[in-house]
């Protein structure tokens, strides 16, 4: 799964300090324990670039060392979505996939159907038509996703030359 990372985001250690200090105000406004394991587990979630599954973010924190299990790591990414920090995917069928999600643009995604690749774009159209059904209809939106499914380049040149 392959993406770019969102954009934005600004200076990546004044990011981290505000996704701690959020994850932080969001724990005890919840009555969760901070423990090292969900900071370490929000720190590695954001120097991901792009999309990421859980395993691989497991698989990435073994190697560095972290002693979190998969349990820990599933809650921890609960608490996450919850809290708005992180948001999930299903591009196919598989697993699914998450990318950070504090100050970061708005995008929509292409989903290869053969190869799975993930390509995300931006065109200030789709906020336009977006914003113009919201007006018409009076519906007040908080967040949109588009998915286009469909074959990449390169798997459309594969299928041409078999």
């Amino acid at each position: 799964m392959v993406g770019g990372g969102g954009g934005g985001g600004g200076n990546p250690v004044e990011q981290q300090a505000s996704v701690h200090r959020i994850f932080t105000e969001y724990l005890e406004r919840k009555g969760h324990r901070k423990t090292p394991e969900r900071f370490a587990i929000l720190s590695e979630v954001y120097a991901q670039d792009g999309h990421f599954d859980i395993e691989r973010l497991y698989g990435r924190m073994k190697v560095k060392k972290y002693r979190v299990s998969r349990a820990t790591l599933y809650n921890t990414m609960d608490l996450l979505l919850d809290c708005e920090l992180v948001r999930r995917h299903r591009f196919t069928s598989e697993r699914s996939s998450f990318e950070k999600a504090h100050a970061f643009r708005q995008h929509d995604h292409l989903i290869c159907e053969s190869c799975g690749g993930v390509t995300e774009f931006c065109d200030p159209r789709i906020q336009q038509i977006k914003n113009t059904a919201a007006e018409a209809t009076g519906f007040r939106p908080s967040r949109h996703a588009l998915l286009i499914h469909g074959l990449c380049a390169a798997c459309q040149a594969k299928l041409s030359t078999s």
